[in-house]
C-alpha cells in the first residue's frame, strides 16, 4: 500500500495524512489516531525518501564508531546500542554508523553532521576534557552525551550515572565492614567514568584516613582476561588487599577466577563489588557466590537518550537537558567482614 492508497481508503487528503504521520500540530488528535489505527491494520510503510522531502528531516540518528586494526569492540557497547535502537523502532527511526579511526572522531562526526543523513547525534565513550564537545556545540543538530567530560564546562546537554557516588558508597560499605586494604580494577584511566569512579572510592578512603596505592589500581579494557591479570597482580603484593572494586561484571568474572585459583574464598578472603550495567548474558546474580553490585541499566539508558533525541527532532519536548541517574547498591554475598589478621 502506497500513501495514495491510503489516503482513499481514509477519504483524507494526502497531505492530511502525510502530516498526521510526521506528528505536525495542526492535525487534530482524532484524526492522528484514525491515521495511525489504519496504518498498523494495513502494514503501511511510509517511502522514506518522499518522507524526507515533505518533513526536511531524515528520521535516522548518527553516531560515529571508532575502528581500527586492534581496536577491540566492547559488550557493554553493544547493550546500550540495544535501547537505543528499541526505542528507535517504535519510531520508525534508523541508525546512521560512520566507522573512524579513533584519532579522527572529531572529522567524523563533523562530516556526519554536515552530510543531511541524520537529524541528530548521539556520542559515548566520553573523556576528561573531551575534544568533541566543541565541535559538538557549533553545530545546529540536536546531540546527546551519554557520559559527561571531566574538567570541561558542563554545559551540554547529557545522561550520565552519578559514578563517583556510586563508588563511594560501595567503598563505604566494605570500609563498614571493616576492611582497610583496597583495590580498584577500573576502565581505562582517559574515560569519565573511570576518573569519577576512582575520585569516589578516593574520597571515602580519605574519610578514614586512608588511601588507595598505586599498585592497587588497574586500568584497562574491561574484557575477563584484564580482570584476570589484574587480580593476579594484586594477590601478589605484600599486603594484599581484602576489598576488590570493580567497574564491570565483565572485569570481575576474571577477578573471579583468579581468587579461586588462589584457593581463596569470596566473600570471606576477599570481599567484592563490581558495577552491573545489567548484561542479559552476566548477571551477578547467577555468579557461584552472588556478586554485591552498584547497579544501573545500559539498555534504559540507551531507551532514554533515544527518546530525548527523537522528541527533540519530533518537536515533542520539552525533555530535561541533563539527567544524573542514581546507581543501587545490592548486597549479596561477595561482600563480609574483613578476614582478621
Amino acid at each position: 500500500m502506497n500513501l495514495k492508497q491510503l489516503s482513499e481508503l481514509l477519504g483524507l487528503s494526502q497531505t492530511t495524512v502525510s502530516r498526521a504521520l510526521n506528528g505536525y500540530p495542526e492535525v487534530n488528535e482524532a484524526t492522528r489516531e484514525r491515521v495511525l489505527q489504519a496504518v498498523k491494520e494495513t502494514g503501511y510503510r511510509p517511502n522514506k525518501a518522499a518522507q524526507r522531502l515533505a518533513t526536511g528531516k531524515a528520521g535516522s540518528i548518527g553516531l560515529v564508531m571508532p575502528t581500527a586494526p586492534g581496536h577491540q569492540s566492547d559488550v557493554h557497547f553493544g547493550e546500550f546500542l540495544a535501547g537505543l535502537g528499541e526505542e528507535a523502532v517504535r519510531h520508525d527511526f534508523h541508525f546512521v554508523i560512520m566507522p573512524a579511526d579513533p584519532d579522527d572522531e572529531v572529522a567524523a562526526l563533523r562530516r556526519l553532521a554536515i552530510s543531511g543523513n541524520v537529524d541528530a547525534l548521539f556520542v559515548a565513550y566520553m573523556r576528561g576534557h573531551d575534544p568533541r564537545l566543541a565541535m559538538l556545540k557549533s553545530l545546529s543538530m540536536p546531540y546527546v552525551v551519554h557520559g559527561r567530560s571531566f574538567g570541561s564546562e558542563p554545559d551540554y546537554p547529557y545522561l550520565d550515572i552519578d559514578n563517583e557516588g556510586a563508588f563511594y558508597d560501595a567503598t563505604r560499605l566494605l570500609l563498614q565492614l571493616g576492611h582497610t586494604r583496597f583495590a580498584l580494577m577500573n576502565g581505562p584511566m582517559h574515560l569519565d567514568f573511570a576518573i569519577r569512579r576512582k575520585n569516589g572510592v578516593v574520597s571515602a578512603l580519605a574519610e578514614r584516613g586512608l588511601t588507595l596505592e598505586e599498585g592497587c589500581m588497574s586500568h584497562a579494557l574491561m574484557t575477563d582476561e584484564q580482570g584476570l591479570l589484574a587480580m593476579e597482580h594484586f594477590l601478589q603484593l605484600p599486603e594484599r588487599p581484602t576489598a576488590i572494586l570493580c567497574s564491570s561484571t565483565v572485569l570481575a568474572l576474571g577477578a573471579i577466577r583468579a581468587v579461586n585459583q588462589a584457593g581463596l574464598r569470596l566473600g570471606e578472603d576477599i570481599s567484592l563489588i563490581a558495577h552491573d550495567d545489567v548484561l542479559p548474558l552476566l548477571k551477578p546474580e547467577s555468579f557461584s557466590v552472588p556478586l554485591t553490585t552498584t547497579r544501573s541499566s545500559l539498555r534504559a539508558a540507551g531507551v532514554r537518550i533515544a527518546q530525548r533525541l527523537i522528541g527533540t527532532v519530533k518537536q515533542a519536548g520539552p525533555f530535561p537537558d541533563q539527567e544524573l541517574w542514581k546507581t543501587e547498591l545490592i548486597v549479596r554475598a561477595s561482600t563480609g567482614p574483613a578476614p582478621r589478621p
